[in-house]
Formats: C-alpha cells, structure tokens, sequence
C-alpha cells in the first residue's frame, strides 16, 4: 500500500552524480522556507564523510542540515551513512550494514509530521542499487514522491535526460519539473542543450542555474522559478 505524502513533498534526482542535486535541493528549501514554510531536507543514504568536531560528516548533508530552518536528529535526516565514497550497496556491504526501506520510509514520516515540505535528496542517479534487491527508484515508489530532475548542462546530458524521465515514467511517478544547472562555465552550447530539452520534457523547466563562484543555496534560489512549482498540480498521477 503506497503512504501519503506531505502537503509537499519532493524527491530531487539527477542526471548522473556530481551535476548539482545537493545545490538544486538547498536552493528549493531555502526559496520554500523564504515563503513561511517549515522545512526539512533528507539525504536517506550517502557515501563518503570526513571525520570533523568529534562526528563523521557528509558534505551533502551538512548542506541540507543548514538550508532547513527546522532541527532534526541527524540520524533522522540521513539514516544511512557510509563512510566510503562508492555506490551505496558496495560501500554499504564493506560496512556490513544493511539499507532498510522500511526504516528509510519511518524516518521520512517523522520528518513530515513536523514539516510543511520535506525534500529528499537521492544518491547519484535515478537507478542506483542499494542492495541486492532494491535501487534508488524502488525507494521513491515507497515514498510515492514527485520528482525533480536536475539536469548537469554537459555533452551527454539530453540522452541522460530523456533517459531518467523514460525511467521516472515507467515507475507511474510524476515529474514535476527539472533544473538545468550548469558544472562547469566552459560549458558549449548550453542554449541549444536547454532548448531541445525543453522542447522534449514535459514538465515545467523551474530555473537555468549559471556555474556558481560558490556552492550557495541562498544565489542559487535566485535563478529557480519557485511559482512554476508550486502553481503546478505536483502530485497528481
């Protein structure tokens, strides 16, 4: 049986790891918590901590931790972190640790009954195995979230694009819309890039985010059009 989600709620994947879905996601809290709202961000499962102010750290995290305006467990927000920085089920076996779907969804309904958003953040891609059984994209079907797709404005990203919104499809899940965020300022033909991904997805383009000095969640909400979200009927199937 699929749960309820919040008022809002929404799940922040991307086209590959390293194309910015930790900015993309502290942008959203921080333009959703300028409007009134309560807000709390979840990275369910991340790889990779660096050890600082007596505790094991994950950059991605922090991050999240910081753009809510609501304070929550750690152990809440990221039930599951792995010390090394590889796929979630290589460095979670080397742990010998076991990812749970079912605590994952639990943590997530505690965090929605005190939140007016909670936005969740994935690992890498859509599709990445977090046991032998179950992948990144089992876990938003549990969730029954919207998604938002950041797309890394780079040679390659319209198939890897067209690719996750095919699979995001075939879920049953709804896209809600997606974000252009730009790695690199070197980037080639990032106008006709985002052109023909416009003309090919369906669903609202909610900002073009320029290669930042700094990632800041704050310069980056003033790039993301928040009205194309939130005026959208996101969680309809």
């Amino acid at each position: 049986m699929r749960m309820q989600v919040a008022p809002q709620a929404y799940f922040i994947t991307g086209t590959d790891t390293g194309v910015g879905k930790t900015l993309i996601a502290s942008a959203l809290m921080h333009a959703m918590a300028g409007q009134g709202r309560r807000v709390a961000g979840m990275k369910p499962v991340a790889s990779g901590t660096t050890w600082h102010d007596g505790a094991w750290h994950n950059d991605d995290v922090d991050a999240l931790q910081a753009a809510s305006n609501l304070t929550f467990n750690a152990a809440l927000v990221n039930p599951y972190l792995l010390q090394e920085p590889a796929a979630p089920h290589i460095a979670a076996a080397a742990e010998g640790i076991g990812i749970d779907l079912d605590h994952i969804e639990r943590c997530y309904q505690t965090l929605c009954a005190s939140a007016d958003t909670v936005i969740v953040e994935g690992v890498g891609g859509f599709i990445v195995p977090l046991n032998d059984h179950c992948d990144t994209a089992d876990l938003v079907c549990r969730l029954d979230l919207p998604v938002i797709l950041v797309v890394g404005i780079r040679l390659g990203c319209i198939s890897h694009a067209l690719l996750t919104i095919e699979a995001i499809a075939a879920r049953g899940l709804h896209l809600a819309g997606w974000v252009a965020n730009l790695t690199t300022p070197e980037t080639a033909n990032v106008t006709p890039m985002i052109a023909t991904l416009q003309r090919r997805i369906n669903a609202p383009l909610l900002g073009c985010v320029p290669c930042l000095p700094a990632a800041d969640a704050a310069g980056a909400a003033h790039f993301l059009d928040m009205t194309a979200l939130l005026t959208a009927n996101n969680t309809s199937r």
